[in-house]
């Protein structure tokens, strides 16, 4: 079975394609100084550009996990996803708190689409 690797870095792949399922890496703002809801809206434009590169969009997202370094800013986080999500095809999602990597970060999002 193939596996493809998008958007190598260092420790990791940006996304993972592979027995049919794309698996994203945990995306995290490019621009830490934004509050929770631009940082959102900045890793939503990650997730559609690694989607597009994969030959998909965000239609095809299974499964998302956000996690959040203060479940407070949960509804700054809803106000930029809920302007990007396709209300058509909502994908099952589970919101979460815990110590992100960098303390700049506000909002992490991980998930898992169908590759087309």
């Amino acid at each position: 079975m193939p596996i493809t690797r998008l958007a190598p870095e260092e420790r990791l792949s940006g996304a993972v394609i592979g027995g049919g399922l794309i698996w994203l890496a945990g995306q995290v703002a490019d621009d830490a100084s934004l509050d929770a809801e631009g940082q959102t809206a900045d890793i939503l434009k990650q997730i559609d550009a690694l989607l597009a590169e994969a030959g998909t969009d965000k239609r095809a997202l299974l499964s998302v996990t956000v996690i959040l370094a203060d479940i407070s800013d949960a509804p700054a986080m809803n106000r930029a996803w809920d302007r990007w999500l396709d209300a058509g095809h909502k994908p099952a999602r589970m919101t979460i708190e815990a110590a992100l990597v960098d303390p700049a970060w506000k909002v992490e999002i991980t998930g898992v689409a169908l590759a087309p």
